[in-house]
């Protein structure tokens, strides 16, 4: 673990849409896109190595993805600097959730995880 945790800090902002144009809810297939937008907050350049997410369903069916970086790329971000990227997740139900790690490889040779907070997956009027 990092001695001052601060160097190595990747912020993470995720904002979902419902996909009513490719869902069949009557085959219980409901699709989301979502957009994640990584941010270096910490002092040290870095590169995101892996991603590993947990996206559970309404009836708590959990599936685990794992592999490298995000959407065929594992952009390397200096200090102040962001990335940008849309992605999907396909659940049987019209509520879910996901949440998950970055796996970041600082310039410096120090390898760190960093959370992507747990966000709610929900077709409109779902959730209030």
């Amino acid at each position: 673990m990092p001695d001052n945790n601060e160097h190595y800090e990747f912020t993470v902002k995720v904002r979902t849409a419902y996909l009513q144009e490719q869902s069949v809810p009557e085959d219980n297939r409901f699709v989301f896109a979502y957009t994640i937008s990584i941010t270096n907050t910490g002092s040290v350049p870095g590169t995101l190595l892996r991603r590993h997410w947990v996206i559970t369903d309404a009836n708590n069916k959990v599936q685990e993805v794992h592999g490298d970086g995000v959407v065929g790329e594992q952009p390397h971000l200096h200090p102040g600097q962001s990335f940008e990227y849309t992605s999907g997740a396909v659940l049987e139900t019209p509520v879910g959730c996901m949440e998950g790690t970055y796996d970041i490889m600082a310039e410096d040779g120090v390898e760190f995880a960093s959370p992507i907070p747990v966000f709610n997956l929900s077709t409109p009027l779902t959730l209030h």
